[in-house]
């Protein structure tokens, strides 16, 4: 085992490196000298720092274009011509993977889906025939890949206690057996963080320390970021609204029980409502389809699950008193006046002083972006070995 003495060079090295890799990830593509001035070191540090980052692929060197006479400068940017990250979003009906560079540049190119397997192990050996492939190319290394999971997930043992719409995964480590067999490093978030973490790296919350994010699409979660850090609970397992009992004598939730807010609130409660009055079985992304055709109306189905996801965003404004509120839903795509319409009826019986604190606006994120944000966070903040990444698995292999 390290003395404490031997182990601060490394640390210290350690810390060097994300300083550099957070200058780059906020700043863009920039010089060693700017690195140097932005991160505030010595340039013989930044130069170290930056010689380790080049070797791991987490950094490039590339020429880039002057204005005017000269050579071209010799600029620094995150990983991406040689380097790659994998999304992954495990969900119900279907899964979804995708390629991104570390500046979380999504590859659209790249994304694949396929239907979500009803056993464990046809889910992992299907997970991992199509990483595989996306990471073929042998001019490109594969970093680590991010998996957003739905349902309840244990952070400190990095696993899925309870996911009532992909009960495949219940009590299984998806990361750890992925990375067992790969030798990938893995990172899950559960499925609220990933859109907190997308709508912070790519939608409209770059600049908010404080915000909640209402999932109300396969199910309805809730995310929570305080001064800039996820609320979690003792084991990850804060937000889950979603199984609040709201329906006596409700329909029976995947939960086991019934009457779950998340059983008359969600996209897939609406799709549910429309198939049995259609005598169809459609999903949110069919009725969404049809309803732009003009081949459908579900006005009254609108209505009815609107009310019922009124009241997760007046129990998240008075408990949680966000700063901005934003809700992930297919709905809004069915009624443009939906969500003027929420915003009213949320004003009408949310407490006052908390309601003219927060915005609520609809999310711009998307659950494979935080898919791919969480591994860069992780990869980044990793490389202080002595912290505790903020979706910290361990699966090192």
């Amino acid at each position: 085992m390290d003395s404490p003495v031997s182990t601060q060079p490394k640390l210290l090295s350690q810390l060097n490196e994300r300083a550099v890799l957070r200058v780059l990830q906020a700043n863009g593509p920039s010089s060693r000298a700017e690195v140097t001035r932005l991160a505030g070191v010595t340039r013989p540090t930044v130069s170290k720092a930056v010689a380790s980052l080049l070797k791991s692929g987490l950094l490039e060197e590339f020429d880039a274009p002057e204005n005017g006479r000269g050579r071209p400068a010799r600029k620094l940017r995150l990983g991406g011509a040689t380097s790659q990250v994998i999304g992954l979003v495990i969900d119900s009906p279907t899964c979804r993977i995708v390629t991104a560079g570390l500046d979380g540049s999504l590859r659209p190119q790249t994304q694949r889906e396929f239907d979500t397997p009803d056993i464990y192990e046809e889910l992992v050996a299907t997970v991992i025939d199509h990483i595989a492939a996306l990471s073929s190319d042998d001019t490109i290394t594969t970093l680590g890949a991010g998996i957003s999971l739905p349902g309840l997930f244990d952070y400190r043992e990095g696993r899925s206690i309870l996911s009532p719409n992909v009960p495949v995964t219940n009590d299984r480590c998806l990361a750890h057996d992925i990375a067992e067999q790969l030798g990938l490093e893995c990172a899950v978030l559960q499925e609220s963080d990933a859109l907190c973490l997308a709508e912070r790296h790519f939608g409209l919350a770059a600049d908010l320390g404080d915000f909640a994010m209402l999932d109300a699409s396969t199910g309805i979660g809730l995310g929570v970021l305080i001064n800039g850090r996820l609320l979690k609970g003792s084991s990850g397992l804060a937000g889950e609204i979603g199984h609040l009992p709201i329906v006596p004598d409700g329909i029976k939730c995947g939960c086991g029980r019934s009457g779950c807010l998340e059983t008359v609130a969600s996209d897939t409660a609406l799709a549910r409502l429309v198939s049995h009055r259609v005598g169809q079985d459609l999903d949110i992304e069919q009725i969404v389809e049809l309803v732009q055709a003009g081949e459908l109306t579900v006005t009254a189905e609108l209505e009815q699950v609107s009310q019922q996801l009124v009241f997760a965003l007046v129990t998240t404004v008075n408990l949680f008193n966000p700063q901005r509120l934003f809700v992930h839903s297919r709905m809004f795509d069915l009624d443009d006046t939906l969500l003027g319409r929420l915003i009213e009826r949320t004003e009408s019986i949310s407490l006052a002083p908390s309601f003219r604190d927060c915005r609520i606006e609809r999310a711009r994120g998307s659950k494979r972006e935080g898919a791919i944000a969480g591994i860069i966070e992780h990869l980044t903040d990793s490389r202080v070995s002595s912290a505790r990444p903020p979706f910290q698995n361990e699966t090192q292999t």
